[in-house]
């Protein structure tokens, strides 16, 4: 009796799959044509909501289907494992799997299926969205284009500002840490000369008495210089 019910269950659930895949190929091939219909601009791409209605229904009678084909695998099962069974429980065993792998069969096909058509549905849904805007978009007023044109235009030409006051406010950071860095250095060039002349108190003074003897042959040289040239004047003058 369960193998029975197993068995109409599966070609009443073959059927509908049969049925069920036919409606999703159909739903595909119509929403092709329509699509070419629609770039000559005779028909809208949308218009199936009776092909959505039935693969909904078609989708829970299936899933009502394979519940009840679980079902009746299971109590096969419960009786395969039940005492008291004949020794013929090897072939019960083989009879049970193989309805099992039709079960599975049979889902694996459903999913997929379903899968399939709603990817297509999403898609064709999207498309249908982008062309109705595009639609809308060229179906405008010149006036109201010209005004986008303008607000894109006005639009680009703050991006532009922006991104020049980006740039300019980069070269200054980065002049402002070049000459950070630069006064770093003279600092720690003017802290080691310090560091030199306090560790070599002899060196400093010995510069130091260069720079005076220099000063003093030069006021010298002046001196002599001066003296030759008042000397050279009154000469000219007697």
């Amino acid at each position: 009796d369960l193998r029975k019910q197993a068995r109409q269950l599966e070609n009443e659930l073959d059927l509908k799959l049969v049925s069920f895949s036919k409606l999703c190929t159909s739903y595909s091939s119509t929403r092709d044509g329509r699509r070419d219909r629609y770039s000559s601009d005779t028909t809208p791409l949308l218009n199936g909501s009776n092909q959505d209605r039935m693969f909904e229904t078609m989708a829970v009678e299936i899933e009502q289907l394979l519940g009840k084909l679980t079902g009746i695998n299971d109590k096969m099962a419960e009786y395969t494992n039940s005492a008291g069974v004949p020794s013929l429980n090897a072939a019960l065993m083989h009879t049970l799997q193989r309805h099992r792998d039709i079960l599975q069969d049979y889902t694996h096909e459903f999913h997929k299926t379903k899968a399939n058509f709603l990817a297509i549905r999403e898609r064709e849904n999207l498309l249908g969205s982008v062309r109705k805007d595009i639609e809308s978009y060229k179906s405008g007023s010149g006036v109201n284009n010209r005004r986008t044109e303008l607000f894109l235009k006005e639009h680009e030409h703050l991006r532009n500002s922006d991104r020049l006051i980006e740039e300019t406010i980069s070269i200054a950071m980065a002049t402002k840490e070049n000459m950070t860095s630069q006064r770093g250095m003279l600092k720690s060039i003017q802290s080691k000369m310090n560091t030199l002349a306090n560790r070599f108190p002899a060196v400093n003074s010995l510069i130091q008495r260069i720079n005076l003897r220099k000063r003093r042959d030069s006021l010298i040289l002046g001196g002599v210089i001066g003296i030759c040239t008042i000397l050279l004047l009154l000469y000219a003058f007697h």
